[in-house]
C-alpha cells in the first residue's frame, strides 16, 4: 500500500454508515491551548474575617488610650474624665502621639478595606497589576490583602439552554435544533483570565459543536435503515465528548449535552414531510404485497395438496397473478341507481309499439 494512501480510502475498503459515522466523529480539530502555568491555586495570604474584626477592635482601643493620655477625649463621651484621670502620667509629645494614631488609622483601613464576603457557591480570582495571586472559595467572612483586585466567579453547577441554532445535515438538509447543557466552572483562573468571557465561548463552542456532529449523518434515514440524527442517546453522548474536549482548556465542565428539539427549517418542513409520508406509503405498499404473494403462494399450494396435482409452471405463475391481483385490487362499489322523481307514476310507461297484452297480442 503506499504510504499516502489512508487504509479507508484503498481501493477495497468498505465504509458503512458505522464506519463513516466513527470516522466523521474523531475527525475533529485539536482544542485550543492555553499557558500551561496559569491553573488555579488557593490564594495565600486569607485570613478568616474575625482576625480582621479583632484587630479593628484593637486599633480603636489603642487610638481611645492614646487621646486619653494626651487629655484629648471629648467631654461628652461617657467616662472620658475617668479615664484620662486614670491615665495621667508623663504625656506624649505631639508627634509620637500623631504617629501612633496615624499607624491606628492605617491598620483600621487595611483591617477594614481586606474584608470580602464570599457566598456560598462563588469564589474570587485574585490579581494584581495583572498577575494571577491566587483563588479564595472559602465561604463567608474573610479577610484578603487589599491591594488585590477580586473578580467574582460564579462555580455552581449551572445550565445554559441555546435559542434555536442553524445546521445543515450530511444530506444538506437545514435544520434548527435547541441545546441544553448542564456545566460549571472547575479552573477559576482559566475560566476569568484564559478567556474575554467564558460564558459566551461556552455557547459560541455549543453552536460549532452541533454543526460539526449534525454534518456526519443525516437528520432521517429514508432511504435505507441506519444512523441518524434522531437518535437523541448518541447525539448527546457526541455532543457532550465534544464539548468536554473543547472546554477543558479553559476550565469549564461540560456533564451533559442534550438537543432538546431537532427539527426541519420551517420552508424545508413541509417537503420533507411530503417524503416522509411517501417512504411511509411506499413501505406500507411494500408489505401489503408482500403478504399479497405469500397468501398467494400458500394458497396454491394448499390447492395442489388437497387436489393432489402438480401444476405446470406456466398455469402456477398465470393462477399466482391471478390471485396476487385479486388480492390487490379493490373492489370498486356498484353503481347506484337514480331515485325517482316525486311526481313520476309508480307504473311503467310503455309504448304503443312494444305494449303487449295478457293474450300476447300486440296493441294497436
Amino acid at each position: 500500500m503506499d504510504q499516502h494512501t489512508s487504509p479507508v480510502e484503498g481501493p477495497s475498503a468498505t465504509v458503512t454508515p458505522s464506519t463513516a459515522a466513527a470516522l466523521g466523529s474523531s475527525a475533529v480539530r485539536r482544542p485550543p491551548r492555553v499557558d500551561s502555568e496559569l491553573r488555579e491555586r488557593p490564594a495565600r495570604g486569607v485570613l478568616p474575617g474575625w482576625v480582621a474584626l479583632v484587630a479593628l477592635l484593637g486599633v480603636t482601643v489603642a487610638a481611645v488610650l492614646v487621646q486619653a493620655r494626651q487629655q484629648a477625649l471629648p467631654g461628652g463621651l461617657p467616662g472620658a474624665a475617668r479615664l484620662s484621670e486614670a491615665l495621667t502620667g508623663a504625656p506624649l509629645s505631639s508627634a509620637g502621639a500623631g504617629g501612633l494614631l496615624v499607624g491606628c488609622a492605617l491598620v483600621a483601613a487595611v483591617a477594614v478595606f481586606g474584608l470580602m464576603a464570599n457566598p456560598v457557591g462563588s469564589a474570587r480570582v485574585l490579581t494584581r497589576w495583572g498577575r494571577y495571586r491566587g483563588t479564595v472559595r472559602r465561604t463567608g467572612l474573610v479577610w484578603v490583602n487589599p491591594l488585590l483586585k477580586r473578580r467574582s466567579v460564579d462555580v455552581r453547577v449551572r445550565h445554559w439552554r441555546s435559542e434555536p441554532i442553524a445546521a445543515t445535515d450530511r444530506e444538506g438538509s437545514p435544520l434548527r435544533a435547541e441545546l441544553l447543557l448542564v456545566w460549571t466552572v472547575r479552573d477559576t483562573a482559566r475560566a476569568r483570565l484564559a478567556v474575554p468571557d467564558h460564558q459566551a465561548y461556552l455557547s459560541a463552542v455549543a453552536e460549532a459543536a452541533l454543526c460539526r456532529v449534525a454534518a456526519t449523518l443525516p437528520c432521517d434515514s429514508f432511504a435505507s435503515p441506519g444512523p441518524s440524527l434522531r437518535d437523541g442517546q448518541w447525539l448527546g453522548g457526541e455532543l457532550t465528548r465534544l464539548l468536554a474536549a473543547e472546554t477543558a482548556p479553559v476550565g469549564i465542565t461540560v456533564f451533559s449535552a442534550q438537543a432538546l428539539t431537532l427539527d426541519y427549517a420551517a420552508d424545508f418542513a413541509a417537503a420533507m414531510r411530503r417524503r416522509r409520508l411517501a417512504e411511509l406509503d411506499a413501505g406500507t405498499r411494500e408489505v401489503i404485497v408482500g403478504d399479497a404473494l405469500e397468501t398467494a403462494a400458500l394458497t396454491v399450494s394448499q390447492l395442489e395438496h388437497s387436489q393432489g396435482l402438480t401444476l405446470p409452471p406456466e398455469s402456477r405463475t398465470a393462477l399466482l397473478r391471478d390471485l396476487v391481483t385479486a388480492f390487490l385490487t379493490a373492489q370498486a362499489p356498484a353503481p347506484a341507481l337514480p331515485a325517482p322523481a316525486p311526481d313520476a307514476p309508480s307504473s311503467t310507461v310503455v309504448t304503443p309499439r312494444t305494449a303487449t297484452s295478457a293474450n300476447g297480442a300486440t296493441a294497436a
